[in-house]
């Protein structure tokens, strides 16, 4: 779950980052090397780039265990090989920091970006890091019963209204034989 909402949180400013970018191209090259470095510091805070962490560990352990499959004499290897290359790829981390940073200063000013490195890096950010998704979940617990209760509630309401509306528009009941008289006595039953 927490991964899920860093993806997700992750996605939407970079969303946001691509639709300011092409609604105004000139920004984007104008990023200084101080607002940059507030972005950096930023997305060092609130570990934005933390959920990539597995990326490459898991395609590598995938692709030894496809290559081991289609050739197991060759395990040894094939292992040994792929640490290397996984090793030397490793590197590459540094281009999705400064991806994610130039994401984040092309949505929030240098001061903002302080300020936020500020935030997340004080205890409260901390907490709010380390315990958001368990908060996240018990909202999210608490909305579907609020959910449940407002639909049942709903429905109880509107069927009690539409059963009232029904019972006010039904003709008067039929009943299985003649009218009474006019002078209130009842008919006679029919003589056989």
């Amino acid at each position: 779950m927490m991964l899920h909402n860093r993806v997700r949180r992750l996605s939407a400013v970079l969303a946001a980052s691509a639709v300011f970018a092409f609604s105004s191209p000139a920004f984007s090259q104008d990023v200084s090397d101080a607002h940059l470095k507030a972005a950096r510091a930023a997305v060092t805070a609130i570990h934005a780039t933390d959920p990539f962490d597995n990326i490459l560990p898991q395609a590598a352990a995938a692709l030894q265990q496809q290559l081991i499959q289609k050739n197991p004499d060759m395990q040894e290897l094939i292992s040994k090989t792929i640490n290397e290359k996984a090793m030397a790829l490793a590197s590459r981390r540094a281009d999705l920091e400064k991806e994610a940073a130039l994401a984040y200063a092309k949505v929030f000013s240098e001061k903002e970006l302080t300020d936020i490195a500020a935030f997340y890096n004080s205890d409260s950010g901390k907490k709010l890091l380390d315990s958001g998704p368990t908060v996240t979940r018990e909202l999210v617990k608490a909305a579907d019963i609020w959910q449940n209760g407002l639909a049942r509630d709903l429905a109880q309401q509107v069927g009690e209204t539409l059963a009232a509306a029904a019972k006010a528009k039904a003709p008067a009941a039929v009943t299985d034989g003649p009218a009474p008289a006019a002078d209130g006595a009842q008919p006679e039953a029919p003589k056989n």
